[in-house]
């Protein structure tokens, strides 16, 4: 499974809708995690829980944004089979907290002083999800924030607005998840690198589908040709909306889309031929248009089992990654562009940056 190295993100404000800066680790029967500490080095955590996956941030401020000192992702599938059913399964929540508290173990051995922990789409449609959010406190210690969409939106927006070309003014940013895809359009070239990058919001939508819920109606196993238009035909529909809404982004000057998710960074693995998974590389690199199809077409005419061997894919992703390639194809027909550059990074580096900015780590001395 694909870990995440140690990086440097650019010292930008990123803003979403408010959240409680309350403590995020009750005691739940074990050692108290150490609480946010005024004019210290405070060490942050931000958890993003998935309808796939399970992914952890752990990072000190530092004079450019941020240094990553620990990180943490596992495929726990928690909202596997909420495409036929409205429940949480019970072998998905005990593979989630499993996670979970190797998370937690993580968070106190880093001497974690503030952690903001999110859930998102498997949680907002089960209807158990509340009932998952108490286990999860009560057994872990973690309090879980189920968010909504527009805050899922607008997090993915800040945690990788920083990669749009500055002399775009119009791009349209995507995240593929689990169970749900948020798409936004910003309108207007960046002010300047510190400017909030949600002020140039003019629509947004989070779409009801994911990889997880599209491989499961469609089947992930044998995915043809034939099956594949099925799944960009749907994704289509779902898309027709927004993608009237933000019609006027592709004539803009310098548009180009900007996705974050497993989907695009494992193309961009492929596009490079990377032997194993190499984040330095993939996060932000630029594919145009031509080598993005290319990409899809290599996949389409893999099997499973070759999927499923490739380093960069995995056993566990094997039969998903088509599925996001489909939402990716709507997403590009809907606005045609010469250029996609990826983002490996999304809604953990929103919340880390907006934990530093409100407790204001970089008007003290030292990260000015």
């Amino acid at each position: 499974m694909r870990e995440e190295s140690a990086a440097m993100m650019p010292a930008r404000p990123m803003a979403g809708p408010p959240s409680p800066s309350a403590p995020a680790l009750p005691d739940a029967g074990r050692p108290p995690v150490v609480g946010y500490r005024p004019g210290r080095r405070n060490t942050y955590a931000a958890l993003d829980l998935g309808t796939n996956n399970c992914r952890l941030l752990i990072a000190e401020p530092a004079s450019h944004g941020f240094r990553v000192v620990d990180a943490f992702s596992r495929i726990v599938r928690l909202g596997e089979g909420l495409g036929t059913s409205d429940r949480l399964s019970e072998a998905a929540v005990e593979r989630t907290l499993e996670a979970l508290r190797v998370c937690r173990a993580k968070m106190e051995s880093r001497g974690v002083a503030r952690a903001k922990i999110i859930a998102t789409e498997a949680c907002r449609l089960a209807v158990n999800g509340a009932d998952f959010v108490t286990r999860v406190r009560d057994e872990v210690g973690l309090d879980l924030e189920i968010v909504d969409r527009q805050t899922e939106a607008y997090l993915a927006v800040t945690g990788c607005a920083a990669l749009a070309d500055p002399y775009s003014e119009s791009v349209v940013i995507f995240d593929i998840g689990g169970g749900s895809t948020e798409i936004a359009w910003l309108d207007g070239a960046a002010t300047n690198p510190s400017a909030d990058p949600t002020l140039r919001i003019r629509a947004w939508d989070s779409l009801p589908v994911g990889v997880v819920t599209l491989a499961e109606r469609h089947g992930a196993a044998d995915v043809t040709r034939l099956t594949f238009e099925g799944m960009v035909e749907e994704v289509a529909d779902m898309l027709s909306r927004f993608a009237i809404r933000a019609a006027p982004a592709a004539n803009a000057r310098h548009f180009h889309l900007l996705g974050t998710s497993g989907t695009v960074t494992t193309l961009a693995a492929m596009h490079l031929r990377l032997a194993r998974y190499e984040r330095r590389r993939v996060d932000g690199l630029w594919m145009s248009d031509g080598e993005v199809s290319d990409a899809i077409d290599d996949l389409l005419d893999t099997r499973l089992d070759q999927r499923a061997d490739n380093p960069c894919i995995g056993r566990d992703r094997a039969d998903l990654v088509l599925a996001g390639c489909a939402i990716l194809e709507a997403i590009r027909r809907a606005f045609p562009s010469e250029r996609l550059r990826i983002a490996d990074r999304g809604l953990r580096e929103g919340l880390l940056m907006n934990m530093m900015r409100e407790d204001g780590v970089w008007r003290r001395g030292g990260y000015r």
